[in-house]
């Protein structure tokens, strides 16, 4: 961290690696106009590595799934070898179709992680608070994407398991909802929603970790695969 400073006291350092140009900086835009400060503009994996990859001060990375030079996979590729370094900043996937193996290799990757479809970029205000839950730490899943992971999962045992409320509690949380967040939604009480993952987590199996982790281990194992 910069100066000793913690996340919340500054501007959030962010990069930025897409190859299409003119998205590249409109990303840069919102975040600069969201009060972040962009340290590195790129469009292939390689270049952002190379930016990031001895940078203790970037908080949270926005980078396309596919770039240079095959178009496939490399942002998670990138993802997986930050990660394998032992890097903690936040790390936010963009993906311009509805992929949901990629979803969840994403989210394999642990807390502080999150993918978005490029059609949010058009919200800024979405795309900004995306950003800032990875960079503490939080997920964030496209609700496109978790709808359709649910609906792909709807007959497992894993599934039957949990009742209808539970499986909404864990449809929001995948989408990286806070508590209280997930009571505004569903209108319940803050100790009702809680009582809702306290159950998911017994009956997902989930041991105790940190709180934040649990949350993907309960997303990823409601959809079919451990961490």
């Amino acid at each position: 961290m910069s100066g000793g400073q913690t996340v919340e006291s500054r501007a959030l350092r962010v990069a930025v690696a897409d190859d299409a140009v003119l998205l590249r900086e409109g990303i840069g835009q919102i975040l600069r106009a969201g009060g972040m400060e962009v340290v590195a503009s790129v469009d292939t994996a390689e270049e952002l590595l190379r930016a990031v990859g001895s940078d203790g001060d970037v908080d949270a990375i926005v980078l396309d799934i596919k770039m240079p030079p095959t178009h496939t996979d490399e942002g998670l590729r990138a993802l997986e070898r930050l990660r394998a370094d032992g890097s903690r900043a936040g790390i936010l996937l963009l993906s311009m179709y509805t992929t949901a193996s990629y979803a969840i290799r994403a989210m394999s990757a642990g807390s502080g992680t999150g993918y978005l479809l490029k059609d949010r970029v058009a919200d800024a205000d979405t795309l900004v608070t995306a950003v800032r839950t990875v960079a503490r730490g939080g997920s964030v899943v496209d609700p496109e994407v978790v709808q359709l992971l649910v609906t792909a999962r709807s007959s497992e045992a894993t599934v039957e398991a949990l009742s209808s409320r539970e499986r909404d509690v864990l449809r929001l949380m995948a989408e990286g909802r806070s508590n209280v967040g997930i009571a505004t939604e569903l209108h319940l009480s803050l100790r009702t929603v809680e009582s809702h993952i306290g159950h998911i987590m017994a009956k997902l199996g989930v041991e105790d970790s940190a709180e934040g982790h649990r949350r993907v281990l309960a997303v990823l194992r409601f959809l079919g695969r451990d961490s």
